[in-house]
């Protein structure tokens, strides 16, 4: 990268570049804190919202930071509680599938709400996007694609396809697995194929689901239904690459019929309720979570395993940790965009980012297998994480992100 002299006033104090749930959500929270925000969003003010079947288990330090944005209330009626987590390891055993489960119950007096909400993707969006629209000192630009910057050492310039340039004081790269803004800043990644696809549809249940996420591991790859309103659930199927993609094309009755075949005993009957979709599994990790005057969020730092849900979470932690550490910048008067600033949001994003991708991945590698060297020690783990209360009181902690040491947003 090289560095750039600018004389002119800046534009901005913050861009971000990319506005999925991780960036529209920085954006709102920054402008409603004061800072002149710009939003680059690649989708146009007149594009038709893309389908999205997905469904998000949103932890509920990621819930906090939500309401701190203001969509609590576009999303009432939308979204489920999340009340406990069970894991059952399937495949062969002699004496029964050792299984794990925790819940709401396991996490301290006094602070027993729900473990987060699962809420509908394309909903969520919806709720950031017309937040986004009635925020002041938010300028949302539609339809712009970012092309390239140049950092200096009193801000950057931000280059968009159209040839339109403004010039801003940190840049937060929120545009995804191939960021442009991290290609831009010189930053490399490293990762595996998993050589897998995840098979994903709403469906319909025939027995009650409670609010509880439910996993089953198969030597091929999870099995996970998360809950939704009305007795629905979101469901994600690890298959080998290829078969995730043919399955979802197959009429509604085939699809349901393999469904059913496969899991009914664990889930119940289900119904199709609404389209399916498919798409690649791998893991990514950015090299560094910083460039010049460029910090990485969401899946422009890591892509990881989907196994628990924490990748959006960890995108949100992302934003509220940048969030803090720019306006404890602009409190005692330092830079937000110098090296000093950013490196404190490197060194408290970069383990969290890197375990829990690992942590994933090696969950991932255990489970997915009938290996019988493997099996005593996942019954082993199980059984512990069943049995032993301080253990599964760890376990509800970290998987409702709730935390003294996050960031201010979401505690």
């Amino acid at each position: 990268m090289v560095e750039t002299v600018f004389s002119a006033p800046l534009d901005a104090d913050l861009a971000v570049i990319g506005a999925g749930p991780v960036g529209t959500a920085l954006a709102v929270l920054a402008a409603k804190a004061g800072l002149r925000t710009v939003l680059v969003d690649v989708r146009s003010e007149s594009a038709a919202p893309a389908a999205d079947t997905r469904s998000f288990a949103i932890v509920l330090g990621s819930w906090r930071l939500l309401g701190a944005a203001g969509v609590h209330g576009d999303l009432k009626g939308l979204t489920e509680p999340l009340n406990g987590l069970e894991a059952v390891d399937g495949g062969t055993h002699w004496f029964g599938a050792p299984w794990a489960a925790f819940s709401n119950d396991d996490l301290p007096e006094g602070d027993r709400e729900a473990l987060g909400e699962l809420v509908p993707a394309g909903a969520l969006q919806a709720a950031l996007d017309r937040k986004a629209g009635e925020t002041e000192g938010l300028v949302w630009k539609r339809g712009a694609r970012f092309s390239g910057y140049e950092a200096g050492p009193s801000g950057a310039r931000v280059h968009l396809e159209s040839g339109e340039s403004f010039r801003c004081a940190v840049i937060a790269a929120c545009d995804g697995i191939h960021s442009a803004v991290r290609q831009a800043a010189g930053i490399g990644t490293e990762g595996r194929s998993y050589g897998k696809s995840v098979f994903a549809a709403d469906v319909k249940l025939s027995r009650p689901h409670g609010g509880i996420a439910r996993q089953l591991f198969t030597p091929e790859g999870p099995f996970a239904t998360l809950p939704l309103p009305d007795n629905r659930a979101n469901l994600a199927w690890y298959m080998k690459s290829g078969a995730a993609e043919t399955l979802a094309k197959m009429p509604k009755e085939a699809i349901e019929a393999e469904l059913n075949a496969r899991f009914a005993e664990f889930a119940g009957p289900m119904t199709l309720d609404g389209p399916p979709l498919a798409y690649p599994l791998v893991m990514q990790i950015a090299r560094d979570m910083t460039g010049p005057r460029a910090a990485l969020l969401g899946d422009a730092a890591r892509r990881i395993n989907p196994l628990a849900g924490q990748g959006l979470n960890l995108g949100f932690k992302d934003a509220a940790a940048l969030y803090d550490v720019i306006l404890e910048a602009r409190e005692v008067g330092l830079d937000p965009g110098s090296e000093t600033v950013l490196a404190r949001y490197r060194e408290w994003r970069r383990f969290d980012s890197a375990a829990t991708a690992l942590f994933m991945d090696a969950v991932d590698r255990t489970f997915s297998n009938d290996n019988l060297l493997l099996k005593p020690l996942r019954t082993l783990a199980l059984t512990a994480a069943n049995k032993v209360a301080p253990i599964r009181q760890a376990l509800a902690r970290q998987a409702s992100s709730d935390q003294e040491s996050l960031p201010s947003l979401m505690r």
